[in-house]
């Protein structure tokens, strides 16, 4: 319902299909995406056309991104994950080791923007998809630009790029992204929140964790439950101040600053359940920490870093099985596999919409689609408040209710699961072809 593919009408209808099919059989094996085996040699075609790129997809998909954020305060998420085929890589080519060294597998590395006040998935903001070649070299040896690790710099110019109608772009990284020379030519306009990984030298000589910090007050937080362990609060202490990081002395990036002040926040599980690990983070950030207040934000905004945990348990092994799929050549694939990570958020973006909030439907579909969904929502509500699409129209909750009525959602029992949604959005880019054609328009 939006067009992936520039320039040619006809394959940016065939994406747009293809990408309606992942999300409404919840799968990216093609034979069951295509439905049929006119379908299934339709969806190969896409993937072997030589004008389909996946930088076209997501540049598309980030415009929608972007639009959606303006005026917002926007926490733009990023990290990596590898796709392994260890096992199933007997027919793979163009592929490279996975992070084993021996499996063939190739990662992925999106950025995903979450709106700072309601949490929810706004959008796909950049990606990057790549397979190593098996040399090694001396990581040390090289600079930034030469790395892999480059990508954590690169996302965050995107996410300057694609966001720059954001009332504040803030990105958050896990510890791999603590990396000097990302934090030395961070784009002025986006925020940091990185967890950090190594003890750093600071231009006093003394060592990071060692840092003085001033007393922030405390925070309780809910913790989710991991296997042998139940979902708890856990109360932290907030710890935070100033610090001066020196310069790598092994670096060969040279003339980066000699010394970085950034802002560190520490937080410490206070009496925690008997067996288990204390909760306990240290994190970079370049805002603010000089109250409990501010110092509790950035906390929170950091926690919101799970969001793109969700949308990669949604393109592998517990949504779309990214790793089962048949495809065999690394170029088709990563044009499969950023269909995925498209796919992946909108459906974690209805499931969402689910329990209501404010975003517009807009987020996932184009404006000029409205009125016919409208005129069909409408032949789904019954006598009944229950029945009754109570969200405004046009909003993604709005949205969200007729895709799961048209999944078979009776109103009266637990919310829809992901499995209804998915049927029900097929259900609906059906009816709306058939809607528009009726009153002689195009599905763009």
């Amino acid at each position: 319902m939006v067009s992936m593919v520039s320039g040619d009408v006809r394959l940016s209808e065939r994406g747009d299909w293809l990408l309606d099919r992942i999300v409404s059989t919840g799968s990216l094996v093609l034979r069951r995406v295509g439905g049929d085996r006119a379908g299934e040699v339709a969806s190969h075609r896409f993937l072997d056309n030589g004008r389909v790129f996946p930088s076209a997809i997501v540049e598309t998909l980030a415009c929608r991104t972007g639009e959606a954020s303006a005026g917002r305060r926007i926490v733009a998420v990023q990290d990596t994950t590898e796709v392994n085929f260890a096992g199933r890589d007997r027919a793979r080519h163009g592929l490279g080791p996975a992070g084993n060294g021996k499996a063939l597998g190739f990662f992925i590395h999106p950025v995903v923007a979450v709106d700072a006040e309601d949490e929810a998935v706004l959008g796909l903001v950049a990606a990057e998809i790549w397979t190593r070649d098996g040399a090694a070299s001396a990581r040390r040896k090289r600079r930034l630009g030469e790395k892999e690790s480059r990508r954590w710099l690169d996302g965050m110019v995107a996410a300057s790029a694609r966001l720059e109608t954001a009332r504040e772009v803030i990105m958050v990284g896990d510890r791999e992204s603590d990396i000097y020379g990302v934090f030395a030519h961070r784009p002025e306009d986006v925020g940091l929140i990185v967890r950090v990984a190594q003890n750093r030298l600071l231009s006093s000589d003394e060592r990071l964790f060692d840092a003085a910090l001033e007393t922030r007050g405390a925070l309780v937080v809910a913790v989710r439950a991991k296997p042998g362990q139940k979902a708890r609060e856990a109360r932290l202490r907030l710890r935070a101040g100033a610090v001066t990081l020196a310069r790598p002395r092994n670096t060969m990036d040279r003339d980066d600053p000699d010394c970085l002040v950034l802002n560190m926040v520490e937080t410490v599980e206070e009496a925690p359940p008997k067996g288990v690990k204390a909760l306990h983070w240290r994190l970079y950030t370049t805002l603010p920490v000089d109250s409990p207040e501010a110092v509790a934000d950035v906390v929170r905004l950091y926690r919101l870093r799970w969001r793109i945990e969700e949308v990669f348990r949604a393109l592998k092994s517990d949504g779309l099985k990214l790793e089962d799929s048949q495809v065999e050549e690394a170029g088709r694939l990563f044009k499969l596999a950023t269909l995925g990570l498209a796919a992946a958020v909108r459906i974690l973006q209805l499931t969402d919409a689910r329990d209501g909030g404010c975003r517009p439907a807009t987020d996932v579909i184009d404006a000029q689609l409205i009125e016919p969904i409208a005129a069909i929502g409408e032949t789904l509500e019954g006598k009944t408040p229950r029945q009754k699409n109570h969200h405004p129209t046009g909003s993604l909750p709005w949205l969200a209710w007729i895709t799961a009525r048209l999944g078979g959602w009776n109103c009266y029992y637990k919310p829809p699961g992901p499995k209804t949604m998915a049927t029900g959005w097929k259900q609906l880019a059906t009816m709306l072809q058939g809607y528009l054609l009726a009153h002689d328009q195009a599905l763009v």
